[in-house]
Parts: structure tokens; sequence; C-alpha cells
């Protein structure tokens, strides 16, 4: 009786995992190529042309060309540097032209020290470029911190020089 009950078991076990199993191997679609396709020719009407006038309305938002210039911390430091405020002056002035900006400013460690206190030098780094925008005239709504600590290195290896690229302030447009 018990026998037969294992049996009975290892095979319902063995059915459902062989159920589970998919046959076919699916093939993930490849994301990165966008393929472009032509609009249709059309024929011109005949109707007589209207002289073009351009207007100031846009259909896409100009958020899409904007980009902003990471700034870059001294070692354990969260202080901004001369160099690193110019880079925020010309943020802000981006900033005031595009009213309907957002952005996000991450901060960034190098790999040494502990993954909390390189989270609380992130955020500080990420405090002090959101302090000074504040201070240029940039409404606090339109700004947001975070800070990534040591974990999204920009350079991996284990140099002076690549840890200095590590300790930035990078600002990410999200509307």
């Amino acid at each position: 009786m018990k026998t037969r009950t294992c049996i009975l078991v290892t095979a319902f076990f063995g059915l459902v995992l062989y159920a589970g199993c998919n046959r076919q191997t699916m093939k993930p679609q490849d994301t990165t190529q966008r393929e472009i396709v032509k609009p249709a020719e059309r024929q011109p009407a005949e109707q007589p042309r209207q002289p073009v006038v351009e207007t100031e309305t846009r259909t896409e938002p100009r958020t899409t060309a904007l980009s902003f210039e990471n700034i870059h911390f001294d070692f354990d430091k969260y202080n901004l540097k001369p160099e690193a405020m110019e880079i925020l002056a010309k943020h802000a002035t981006v900033l005031k032209a595009n009213p309907e900006v957002k952005i996000v400013i991450e901060g960034h460690c190098d790999e040494r020290g502990t993954i909390e206190y390189n989270l609380a030098l992130g955020e500080k780094r990420a405090g002090a470029a959101r302090d000074y925008l504040l201070r240029m005239g940039i409404a606090s709504q339109r700004i947001s911190t975070i800070s990534y600590g040591k974990e999204r290195p920009l350079d991996t290896n284990h140099t002076a020089e690549a840890w200095a690229k590590n300790r930035r302030a990078v600002f990410v447009v999200t509307r």
C-alpha cells in the first residue's frame, strides 16, 4: 500500500513538472532595433495652396533634446566645487527656459566605504546640487533627489581616476 502511494505521488509530481516545461523556446524580441516605416506617398490635392504660417505650437515637448552635464565631487565630500557651480548655473538657465521640465538628481559615490555611508553621502551630494538650483530660482516641486551610493559606478576600475569619475551627481529629465 505504501509503495503504491509513493509511486502515485511521484508520478503525479512528475506529470506536473513535465506539464510546466515549455516545449517551444521563445526567442526574446530585440527591442534595440526599430523598423523605420516610410509614409505612403500621397498625390497633392487640386486645391489652391494657402501660404504656410509658422506658429509657436509644438507637438513634441522640448525636453527630448535636453541633456545635463554631470558634476563631480572630491573624495568624501559633498560641497560644490567652483566648476560644479558653473555647470549648475547653466542647468538653472536651461530649467528656467523650460518650465515644464522636471529633473531627478542622482547622487553617486565611489566604491570605498560601506553601503550605508555611501547612500547617505550620495544623498548629501544630490541635496547640495538641489539646494544650489533652488537658490537659483528653480521651484522645489521640479527637482527630486535619489542616492545610489556606490551601486551604479560609471567606471568599474579600481583606480583613482575611476573613483573620481564615480563621485558625481547625474541629472535625469523626467518630464
